[in-house]
């Protein structure tokens, strides 16, 4: 049977089946949802909408033009990669797993998970044509730079491979192995997991570093911004991998996360590591003050131990503490202080709505 865009069969009741490889959908309809999570985290994304052009870089590329080389290549580095990063997040949800997703609210979820990372991607181009008198030229080399185009490989290999069976499942179900299937399911979305949850944090914490400085401010505010909406979307697949843990969700899924445990660990190692050596490539040129090769390092061990917590599995390095608390305050963006005077004005959330008000809140207002 091939994929329909609406399903038409009735008496399908989405409460009773899998998060995915159940019938395709029909009625997008949020009044009854087996994982109401989902849309929860859907409507925390919406309430979140921003926009980059909100924050003024104007001190910024006076900023940028004062630094040390050694700190412009940091910059620099950082930016190619998380633009390479998140023009990967921009497509890969929805083309990996909106084929395979049969609930409305994680359906919802996945379509604007995709969009956010859309608007990151706009905020990297925003960036660099404010601060670089040549933008095409930080663009056209992205894929130069030999340890950015290592890591694109990494990050996309899992992704690819689900797509493409994706591909050939739609067109003949038959010819396709399900349990394989699953079992790559599986490994993608982990792999999606280490990507937000950990990929991002090296750059992230250089942003900030400058920003604890009172440099490159407006880049820091946008990239604050960017990594509370990754808190969210990484949210998304610790709740997908943890309904396949322990909610029964898909019976499959609890044999393969056995079969691929250790997988899984040595796939966080194998991050970590490629995260240490492009702390040590950023910081090959020159330092930067507030942080170093060596602290990065020990960061970045302390991200990968909460992450493997998050999903169940064992804390297994040595860093239990966060070796650059000052970081927390950056990567909860609400905390920070507002004010007219400042890179921008964030005084309301756009797209909130307030679902506290009781009925005698107006009671003494006239018209």
């Amino acid at each position: 049977m091939s994929k329909t865009v609406f399903n038409k069969e009735k008496n399908i009741d989405t409460t009773k089946q899998s998060m995915f490889f159940g019938p395709d959908l029909a009625v997008q309809r949020y009044d009854t949802m087996k994982y109401p999570v989902f849309d929860k985290l859907t409507q925390q994304q919406l309430g979140y909408f921003w926009r980059p052009e909100e924050v003024s870089l104007q001190k910024d590329r006076n900023d940028f033009q004062e630094l040390p080389e050694q700190q412009k290549f940091i910059f620099t580095s950082n930016l190619k990669y998380q633009t390479m990063l998140d023009s990967v997040q921009g497509r890969g949800p929805c083309m990996a797993f909106l084929p395979f997703c049969s609930l409305p609210e994680l359906e919802g979820a996945i379509v604007t998970w995709d969009f956010m990372e859309t608007i990151h991607s706009r905020s990297y181009t925003y960036i660099i044509k404010n601060l670089y008198s040549q933008p095409g030229d930080v663009f056209d080399t992205i894929l130069l730079d030999e340890k950015i185009e290592k890591r694109a490989k990494a990050v996309t290999e899992q992704y690819d491979k689900l797509i493409n069976m994706g591909y050939q499942w739609a067109i003949d179900k038959s010819k396709v192995d399900m349990y394989e299937l699953k079992k790559t399911l599986y490994k993608t979305m982990v792999t999606v997991n280490i990507l937000e949850g950990l990929r991002f944090y090296v750059s992230f914490a250089c942003s900030f570093a400058f920003g604890e400085l009172k440099l490159l401010e407006g880049s820091a505010k946008i990239i604050s911004f960017i990594a509370r909406d990754e808190s969210q979307h990484l949210a998304m697949s610790q709740t997908i991998i943890n309904n396949w843990h322990d909610r029964n969700d898909d019976k499959d899924m609890i044999k393969i996360r056995k079969e691929c445990e250790q997988e899984v660990y040595k796939m966080y190692d194998d991050a970590l590591q490629q995260e240490k050596r492009w702390a040590t490539y950023l910081f090959s040129k020159g330092s930067m003050i507030g942080l170093s090769e060596k602290l990065l390092h020990q960061f970045v061990e302390y991200m990968a131990n909460r992450r493997m917590k998050g999903i169940g599995l064992n804390a297994v390095y040595e860093q239990k503490t966060n070796p650059l608390p000052w970081i927390d305050h950056w990567l909860n963006s609400r905390s920070l202080q507002n004010a007219p005077q400042e890179t921008e004005i964030e005084s309301y959330v756009i797209g909130g709505i307030k679902q506290d008000v009781t009925k005698d809140q107006f009671k003494k207002f006239k018209l």
